[in-house]
């Protein structure tokens, strides 16, 4: 990310870190064949500024393979969320990272295959014994050959080895759930090779990476440790004029915005055509501007050099309001939380006022349009750990959603509104395809989730193997289309007289049409059927899932204590509106 702060900044700020209890937690453990003074302490210190409380562990130098292999080893003890692996490429080739010549390609061949194999063996022996999530960095592909000009005709060279390591390691472990694979190589090409490896330090004490440059790969770890925690920003909020093109309409008019014919235009191109990667990868974008609405709409609509169209926007706020009030409408619009917005606004003064209203909205500062594109490729905010076919389709969903609140308006009436969207409910049993949705949904779900607990895709396949659970999602559809999987709930088999629901969540895209009762009455039938007499849950209070409050006390649950009670003598009448399947 542009403009880190010095490594010795994050030093002493580590010292001043409080112990306060955060809703979110994270232990991350870290293992490396040289030495990564300075790595932990920043990364406690930039999740103490996502409000993350971070617990670190960090191996002994080039200790990895000792504590991976010893079950009794304080790595096993740590129990870690996440574990960073980084082996430098000099490690891994020993002597023929000088002289790889000095034997034939086929042995050269069959090393790299039986380095692969240990490495890939010990990744997967890793995350066999724990909950952690793996993430293995790739080996920085040498720039240096000594055969220099002739390295390239040289049949699996130098270079040629290091590279087909790590299509190795990524053939065999790019698919497991459990372990990601960080691109060091490309870490180490951005910023420079002569930079990032300062020799001088290694020399000295084995430090590989460069102090100054500590802090920008704890930032890059940050993407992980957010997309692990469900942490990611959903949607980008932009300004118009001098940030999505050049020029301001009201003043330049249509001919004169700047979209792709020089060099200004160029770069609100490159911009848009980012956004628009982002937006088709299922990160929502809005639009807050200070414009007349007409005019505005029409370089959106008729630009011959727009990279984004009407349809890939989920919210528009065009008008002359306060963009702080636009702001807020556009949150309650898409039922997403402030915190889950990134803004995007040439003005300064814009931006001031923003920060100030809501800070918990990221807002960007931004400087000259060349950098816009550069700033939002660097930002790790918009990390999931792992892209669903809900994601995918999200930009198309918000599209059906602006056709249901235009139906809503229409009609009026609740009651009528509900009856023509026509609304199916299909109940699907956890498996390979939808595991990955159902993690997804318990570690971003925040506004009707009973009791937040948050669950890994690792934790969904233990409950779907164990007949003691029940793990169940729904596919909700509509006259306007499919929003995909929106609701999950895993129950709890206790005995055979009672239940217990230990997770029960909606997304924000389909709250208040019925569907949580009819997902609850679900339960409560299967129960009955099952011979069940207590259905019980829990409402874990938390900052943002206040609209899930009463929901148990609503539908004929009683309080005993911390736990809600219903009696399946009772039922729960299932909405007309709905078919459920």
């Amino acid at each position: 990310m542009f403009g880190e702060e010095k490594l010795s900044t994050y030093l002493n700020r580590s010292k001043l870190l409080s112990n306060v209890d955060c809703e979110n937690k994270i232990r991350v453990a870290i293992l490396g064949s040289f030495t990564l003074n300075g790595l932990e302490e920043t990364i406690r210190v930039k999740c103490g500024d996502k409000k993350i409380q971070c617990s670190t562990y960090i191996a002994g130098y080039n200790q990895y393979n000792q504590e991976i292999l010893d079950e009794k080893s304080e790595l096993y003890k740590f129990s870690s969320d996440i574990t960073f692996l980084i082996i430098d490429t000099r490690n891994v080739l020993g002597e023929l990272f000088f002289n790889p010549y000095s034997i034939s390609v086929e042995d050269r061949k069959q090393f790299v295959k039986t380095k692969s194999d240990e490495i890939i063996n010990l990744a997967k022996i890793f995350v066999n014994k724990t909950q952690s999530k793996l993430i293995l960095s790739n080996f920085v592909i040498p720039t240096y050959s000594p055969y220099e000009i002739n390295e390239a005709r040289e049949e699996f060279g130098l270079q040629d080895m290091v590279r087909a390591l790590n299509q190795n390691i990524k053939n065999e472990l790019g698919h497991e759930h459990k372990i990601y694979l960080h691109d060091l190589n490309s870490f180490v090409t951005k910023f420079g090779e002569n930079n990032v490896f300062d020799y001088k330090q290694f020399f000295y004490g084995d430090l590989k990476i460069s102090l100054d440059y500590i802090p920008y790969l704890a930032e890059e770890f940050m993407g992980y440790v957010k997309a692990v925690l469900g942490l990611n920003k959903k949607c980008i909020v932009l300004d118009l004029d001098n940030t999505l093109w050049g020029g301001i309409v009201g003043e330049d008019g249509f001919e004169g915005i700047k979209l792709g014919d020089d060099p200004i235009g160029r770069a609100y191109v490159e911009f848009q055509r980012h956004l628009l990667a982002l937006n088709q990868r299922g990160v929502i974008l809005a639009i807050n501007s200070k414009n007349n609405f007409d005019d505005a709409i029409e370089i959106i609509r008729k630009h011959p050099n727009m990279i984004l169209k009407e349809d890939n926007f989920a919210s528009f706020r065009i008008n002359w309001n306060d963009k702080v009030v636009n702001m807020k409408e556009i949150a309650e619009e898409l039922n997403i939380g402030l915190d889950s917005i990134v803004f995007f606004d040439d003005d300064p003064i814009n931006r001031d006022y923003m920060r100030s209203a809501f800070p918990q909205v990221l807002t960007i500062e931004l400087s000259d349009s060349s950098s816009y594109s550069q700033i939002l490729k660097s930002m790790n905010d918009f990390q999931v750990a792992k892209i669903t076919n809900e994601d995918i389709k999200r930009s198309k969903m918000y599209l059906d959603q602006r056709k249901r609140t235009e139906l809503q308006k229409q009609v009026g009436n609740l009651e009528d509104f509900l009856k023509q969207l026509n609304i199916s409910a299909k109940i699907k049993k956890a498996d390979q395809y939808t595991i990955p949705r159902i993690s997804q949904l318990t570690l971003k779900t925040n506004q009707f989730n009973l009791t937040t607990r948050r669950y890994q895709e690792e934790d969904i396949r233990k409950f779907v193997s164990d007949d003691k659970k029940i793990v169940e999602c729904a596919q909700i559809k509509d006259k306007f289309g499919d929003n995909g999987i929106t609701g999950v709930y895993i129950v709890n088999k206790e005995n055979k007289q009672e239940w217990l629901i230990d997770t029960f969540l909606l997304s924000c895209r389909v709250m208040g049409r019925g569907i949580e009762e009819a997902l609850l009455g679900q339960i409560i039938e299967r129960a009955k059927m099952e011979g069940i007499k207590k259905v019980k849950a829990q409402y874990i209070k938390t900052m943002k899932n206040k609209p899930a409050e009463n929901f148990l006390s609503d539908f004929g649950f009683i309080r005993n204590g911390d736990i809600w009670v219903f009696e399946t003598t009772k039922s729960i009448k299932k909405p007309e509106h709905l078919v459920i399947s």
